[in-house]
């Protein structure tokens, strides 16, 4: 499939199937971001897969919605400010950039799969860096629940259109 189309598929799934997500599914969206680029090739990124009953009963703590419960898997994608670039000329952090990069292979990988996925950064970081046993170094940035979607609906997309939002110069 084409990334325009893929991309067009793509929505913020809210409700998922009970079924397990298959492990080389898992293995094939992991791969999709631990190939993402990042600023300087730094890949500041750790990517922590929760998918046993209690780990996710834990992780649903950080961001207490029913359909988030409803995921049968999540990865929680995790950042190290010490190790990521910083341009020189204004010590912009390129971690969170770094980190949405390779946040937005895995969402495409799984709809690739015929799986949904929703990022969430609405949670608590410091209850789900708890749960999490993350070092200090490490910060929990996106959460994103993986699963097969419950229904089979695709929404239409609003966005904008391309005149209002690109320019030539």
């Amino acid at each position: 499939m084409d990334v325009v189309k893929l991309s067009s598929q793509r929505y913020s799934v809210r409700g998922y199937q009970p079924r397990p997500v298959p492990q080389d599914m898992l293995d094939t969206i992991l791969e999709a971001g631990r190939l993402a680029p990042s600023a300087v090739n730094k890949q500041p990124w750790k990517f922590i897969v929760v998918k046993s009953d209690a780990a996710r009963e834990r992780l649903c703590e950080c961001y207490d919605r029913e359909w988030f419960k409803t995921a049968p898997a999540f990865i929680v994608v995790c950042g190290d400010h010490s190790q990521s670039w910083k341009r020189p000329a204004d010590g912009k952090d390129h971690c969170d950039i770094d980190a949405a990069i390779a946040t937005e292979h895995m969402a495409l990988a799984a709809a690739s799969l015929g799986l949904g996925s929703c990022w969430v950064c609405n949670f608590s970081a410091d209850s789900c860096k708890k749960m999490l046993g993350l070092p200090e170094a490490w910060e929990p940035i996106v959460i994103l629940p993986i699963g097969f979607p419950e229904t089979e609906n695709v929404p239409a997309k609003n966005r904008k259109a391309t005149n209002e939002i690109v320019a030539y110069l």
